[in-house]
């Protein structure tokens, strides 16, 4: 697999991390909390994050993510909770796919209302503007209680398979989950909301895996939002869940064997609450004025936000700006959320095996972080295999050593 590098030096204006309540750390922080320099924080840029995607054999060239402008869009795809054209998401897309021709993008307008069900977007789709008509993301609500501790008869049950006949687009999809001859479905089918297109746009609207706190604080993976694609784009959205609510995944597309890609997500001006790796996934993600929101209401024993997939040969994961970090009450006390973890899929047979299995990346720079998350230990032991966090604060650091977590503040 050919080495990912670095594409330039680009001038990073950032302010230092805020964490309420703490002292200013070293220069290049701790072995628990790694600080990077200015000059080391320059090249993690949005520009050099979306600069290729596709496959890394044969990747494709940068992405710059359009401006979204909703004003004056006249569709035909037109959804409401009592009315017509279309009463249900998925009718709608069903119908715009059928009927379209070409990479033409396609707009769907969803009145203000709760729309209960899933929703699923095949790979093969064409470009979809998904955006909510109200004043606010509250108003129109995506929403439906999936549990990755179901059984395919559970699953069944729960999702309509009316609404996803052997004719309908997204009819591969459905029978993925639905013919599981597994005890469980697992995390891949507890999605409420599962694009696999390329150049999805979901704009001022809400999507909530309302499981929430009807289950304990266990394993109970309950997905909001997860996409397979690349080049996405969340502006004004507001993502509800407990653990897992965010999936910003890499997948074998239909008919295609597992293959190594680089898949670019930009996620802006938004909401993401939950309580275990509830942003998690392999793909190059920039947040940008994104608000992190840490519950307690599940009482999980654990609390992480980020839990990044990312492959050793590719130094750039997850980029945090202009964002702020919160908790509620459950962790003004002793009990502390973390900022993240490694998520080492893959090697959970293996244990870690240094530039050969993931080595997740983020970095969080010009951000604020409340008193809620853990000052001194902010990111934990990975997911999958309990690789203990360490942190590498040489003053001749390689910030891609793979002998280290790459989980860093600026």
């Amino acid at each position: 697999m050919p080495k990912i590098p670095y594409l330039g030096m680009s001038t990073l204006l950032c302010m230092p991390l805020v964490l309420q309540g703490c002292a200013s750390p070293l220069p290049t922080g701790t072995a628990s909390r790694p600080l990077l320099t200015a000059q080391e924080a320059a090249p993690y840029t949005a520009e050099n994050y979306f600069a290729q995607g596709g496959l890394i054999s044969h990747p494709t060239g940068p992405w710059q993510p359009p401006t979204i402008n909703l004003t004056d869009i006249e569709t035909p795809w037109r959804v409401a909770a009592k009315g017509a054209p279309f009463t249900h998401v998925q009718q709608a897309i069903d119908a715009a796919l059928s009927r379209h021709n070409g990479n033409e993008r396609v707009y769907i307008r969803l009145e203000p209302g709760v729309y209960t069900g899933t929703v699923y977007i095949p790979d093969d789709a064409p470009p979809i503007t998904l955006f909510g008509a109200g004043t606010q993301p509250e108003a129109v609500r995506i929403e439906l209680a999936l549990d990755s501790q179901f059984s395919p008869a559970q699953y069944r049950q729960t999702v309509y398979a009316d609404h996803y006949p052997p004719n309908s687009p997204a009819y591969y999809q459905y029978a993925l989950c639905a013919g599981k001859t597994s005890a469980l479905i697992g995390t891949n089918c507890a999605a409420v909301f599962w694009s696999q297109s390329n150049d999805l746009q979901l704009v001022n609207l809400t999507i909530a895996n309302s499981l929430l706190d009807t289950v304990d604080g266990g394993t109970h993976q309950g997905v909001a939002l997860r996409t397979d694609g690349d080049r996405i784009q969340l502006q004004n959205v507001r993502l509800l869940g407990r653990q897992d609510t965010l999936y910003l995944n890499i997948s074998n597309r239909k008919n295609e064997a597992l293959t190594d890609r680089i898949h670019r997500v930009y996620v802006q001006d938004s909401y993401i609450e939950g309580d275990v790796d509830y942003v998690f996934g392999r793909a190059n993600v920039v947040f940008d004025g994104v608000h992190f929101h840490t519950v307690s209401s599940r009482q999980s024993p654990e609390a992480y936000v980020l839990a990044p997939n990312t492959l050793p040969d590719n130094p750039y994961g997850f980029l945090v700006k202009n964002s702020r970090f919160t908790t509620d009450d459950g962790y003004k006390g002793s009990f502390k959320a973390k900022l993240g973890r490694a998520w080492d899929q893959g090697a959970g047979k293996t244990g870690y095996l240094p530039g050969k299995t993931a080595n997740g990346q983020v970095l969080i720079v010009n951000s604020t972080i409340d008193s809620g998350y853990d000052s001194l230990s902010p990111w934990g032991a990975a997911a999958t295999t309990s690789r203990l966090f360490k942190g590498n604060i040489s003053s001749t650091r390689q910030l891609n050593d793979v002998q280290f977590n790459r989980l860093w503040e600026r």
